[in-house]
């Protein structure tokens, strides 16, 4: 139990304490938290909510839209790394089934909100409708800490859990840039995001291991590993970062083309693993620093999108929970169950086709990015604030997943 909760400690309790202080804050002096969370740090600023023909730089627009893309950027490195390694977890045949779950993860929540919605009308449906990603998300820290509790460490469904959570993250991150934008597109914007990306990988990366070929010493990539360090990636994250903004792209996303060209090691353990603290390389290196910041950008981010009066709750709460608590179970079932048995493509040694059902629950969590889309996907009133309860009360499902644990009769495997 002591590990589980330095886990919990390390990686999700300020974000935890954050939501908690914004939902009594909300819902003691309700006027005082909305000025908090509008309050205004810089007006007619280069970055910011366009509005009135000048930008303006608000505290929810410091955390959800710049401060929130290194978190963004973090989960685009573990789904990096899964993909193009040659042992990531994302390739091969071994990836086959979890990714099936995780398309069924994600439609089968999307089937549950939009047919409920058109069962309750019209108006509702047209309200509610753009919400229809919300229930998708999983969030990758709740649900394996959650899926640990229920299996244990060592039990192969904690990993297909995490590789389902990283898969889900890869494709939530494209629907955000799809079908979320942040403004009005102006696409040639991306054409900075695009040069910054070619041109540090090429400059910084390519081009030194290119002049040292031949040379085991390889003076060139040392000196602009020890003295550039990461400042030519963090000048290219900026000028990224600035060109999603003024794409109407969702600029949380602007780090996202920088990952990739950052010097990796051959080899990676996962963010949750203690071996990865060993790896010496500049994205893992880069990783591990953010880990702290990213940790107190959480706690504001709680604090600033948690806020909601239990008074709002309504259609799209309910809408948002049953995607997640219906629809994920039945889909990561279905698809996971289509994959394994009529495919042939089988699943992990040691786990059942009804662990897919206990995995679903727990995949149910959607909290941080469901959160996170919820306040993208509506304008701020009460569709959603009702929204944002629905993914509050998506906690719910780790208590559903110990139940349906012991129900399943899981055994859990420890390390």
């Amino acid at each position: 139990m002591y590990r589980v909760w330095n886990f919990l400690t390390n990686y999700s309790l300020l974000l935890i304490i954050g939501a908690v202080t914004a939902l009594f804050w909300a819902n003691t002096n309700p006027e005082q938290y909305h000025n908090f969370v509008e309050f205004v740090i810089w007006d007619h600023a280069p970055i910011g909510h366009y509005h009135h023909g000048h930008r303006t730089l608000t505290l929810h627009y410091l955390v959800n839209d710049v401060l929130m893309a290194l978190f963004f950027a973090i989960a685009a490195k573990e789904v990096w790394e899964a993909v193009i390694l040659k042992n990531g977890s994302l390739r091969g045949k071994k990836a086959a089934t979890p990714l099936f779950a995780t398309a069924g993860g994600m439609f089968g929540p999307i089937a549950v909100y939009l047919g409920l919605a058109a069962m309750l009308g019209s108006d509702t449906y047209s309200a509610v409708a753009n919400g229809w990603a919300i229930p998708t998300a999983t969030d990758i820290a709740f649900s394996y800490l959650v899926g640990r509790l229920v299996f244990g460490a060592g039990h192969p469904a904690v990993r297909f859990l995490l590789l389902l959570a990283i898969a889900d993250d890869a494709v939530g991150l494209i629907i955000l840039a799809v079908f979320y934008p942040s403004g009005d597109l102006a696409p040639v914007w991306l054409l900075l995001s695009l040069f910054s990306a070619v041109g540090v990988y090429v400059l910084f990366n390519w081009l030194p291991r290119r002049m040292d070929k031949g040379n085991q010493a390889r003076p060139k990539s040392t000196w602009v590993r020890k003295t550039l360090n990461f400042w030519p990636y963090l000048l290219a994250a900026c000028a990224s970062w600035y060109g999603f903004m003024m794409s109407g792209l969702h600029p949380a996303l602007g780090l996202l083309p920088i990952v990739p060209t950052i010097p990796h090691a051959d080899r990676a353990f996962g963010i949750f693993s203690e071996a990865e603290t060993h790896l010496t390389d500049l994205l893992n290196k880069i990783e591990h620093a953010l880990k702290s910041p990213v940790e107190i950008i959480l706690f504001f981010f709680g604090l600033l999108n948690a806020g909601v009066e239990f008074s709002s709750i309504g259609d799209a709460t309910w809408l948002v929970l049953a995607g997640l608590i219906i629809g994920k179970p039945i889909g990561i079932l279905a698809f996971g169950w289509f994959a394994a048995v009529p495919l042939r493509l089988g699943i992990p040694e040691g786990m059942r086709i009804v662990d897919l059902i206990v995995i679903g629950f727990v995949a149910a969590i959607g909290f941080t990015v469901s959160l996170f889309v919820a306040s993208v996907a509506f304008d701020a009133g009460p569709v959603q604030d009702a929204a944002k309860m629905g993914a509050l009360f998506s906690f719910a499902a780790a208590i559903i997943s110990l139940i349906a644990g012991v129900l399943f009769r899981v055994k859990k495997v420890h390390l």
